[in-house]
């Protein structure tokens, strides 16, 4: 026993890896914008935003900005618009005749009890069909409210 001492006193000392937060609020937000497309929950889907307007930013993948230079030689890779924004993503959601859905996977979640960035793969579907995929990035915050999208930031590759 007491030549086991030193290396007890030795793994004692070690730091202890402090256990990623489950984040089940940050778990249901992500849950909530897949049905709020699903089901064309307009109300919902914009209550995951800590603003209707909150910055959306697109940005091409590589592949695709080439296929679009090719009708548009003035398209660049990330252009700011004001108007990409939750409201008109969801707006065009509903007045689609085409179903829609949004699926994730390997989701990743950074933060603390207060801030977060969520980041996911994701593919888009209409009719079933897959339109584009890429990588979606969310930075979030706690509010009193639960778990709140301040900014989204996605690649877009057809």
């Amino acid at each position: 026993m007491r030549s086991c001492l030193p290396l007890l006193f030795l793994v004692a000392a070690l730091p202890v890896a402090a256990a990623e937060p489950d984040h089940p609020g940050i778990h249901a937000v992500i849950e909530s914008f897949r049905t709020a497309i699903i089901q064309r929950d307009k109300p919902r889907f914009l209550g995951l935003f800590l603003q209707p307007d909150a910055p959306w930013q697109l940005v091409n993948g590589d592949a695709t900005l080439a296929q679009i230079q090719k009708e548009r030689p003035q398209a660049i890779k990330a252009r700011y618009k004001a108007e990409n924004n939750p409201v008109a993503f969801i707006d065009g959601i509903v007045r689609s005749e085409r179903t829609s859905e949004e699926t994730f996977s390997n989701i990743r979640i950074d933060g603390d009890a207060d801030v977060a960035t969520v980041t996911f793969d994701y593919t888009f579907k209409s009719d079933g069909r897959e339109t584009n995929h890429g990588t979606e990035c969310w930075l979030m915050v706690r509010t009193q409210d639960g778990w709140k999208i301040t900014t989204l930031a996605y690649s877009y590759n057809r």
